[in-house]
């Protein structure tokens, strides 16, 4: 299983209105691909934090992930919602399995 986490920051325009728009999209596009077994998101809790939105997606595998990128849905919501609204991001995979070599995940 492999877990993807990316963390963004927003664009000085995007007011919590807007924030919580990305959120609503964020798991009805995501959860369209059928390689995404999960998706998470979120706003952070304090008003100052540097990555105020996360994006948290669970994968069978590192294969299902490239997929995912490839995939029209997957697109369409980083240049609509993403894109749009973010200025930086940070992206991290884990491994979930203990012991899996992730070579061959």
């Amino acid at each position: 299983m492999v877990h993807h986490i990316s963390l963004f920051k927003l664009k000085p325009e995007v007011t919590p209105d807007k924030l919580e728009q990305m959120m609503m999209n964020t798991g009805m596009s995501l959860l369209k691909i059928p390689e995404i077994l999960s998706v998470k998101c979120g706003k952070a809790i304090e008003a100052k934090t540097e990555w105020p939105f996360f994006v948290s997606l669970e994968f069978e595998s590192m294969e299902k992930l490239q997929m995912t990128q490839e995939d029209a849905i997957y697109m369409k919501f980083m240049s609509d919602v993403i894109k749009l609204n973010t200025a930086e991001r940070v992206v991290l995979n884990y491994e979930m399995e203990p012991g899996k070599n992730v070579k061959y995940s």
